[in-house]
């Protein structure tokens, strides 16, 4: 009996070491570490450009602009409407006829 309980405790802290163990370390691979270090960058960046796109020249913000120019036109009715905005949903409740039933 103690062969399997001492097999089954062997087994859970074998199974329970190995997943907690990349956890408990910092950075286990530098790929990910590399990639972490980017998404950290690109925040910073992102908040200091104030909303617009990050490390962009003059012609990709002019690109840009043309493409939601004609997105809007296409399907917003006109240029000079906000694409990149969520859209503004008004839904109103419609008005249901009352059933009379005389019992």
């Amino acid at each position: 009996m103690s062969v399997s309980l001492f097999k089954t405790v062997s087994l859970s802290a074998t199974r329970n070491f190995s997943v907690w163990a990349p956890a408990m370390t910092k950075v286990s691979d530098p790929i990910q570490a590399l990639f972490v270090e980017k998404i950290q960058e690109y925040a910073t960046k992102s908040k200091a450009s104030g909303g617009k796109l990050v490390d962009a020249s003059k012609a990709t913000e002019t690109a840009l602009q043309t493409e939601l120019d004609k997105v809007a036109k296409a399907y917003g009715g006109g240029a000079g409407i906000d694409m990149s905005a969520f859209p503004k949903l008004d839904f109103k409740d419609v008005e249901v006829d009352p059933i009379n039933v005389a019992a």
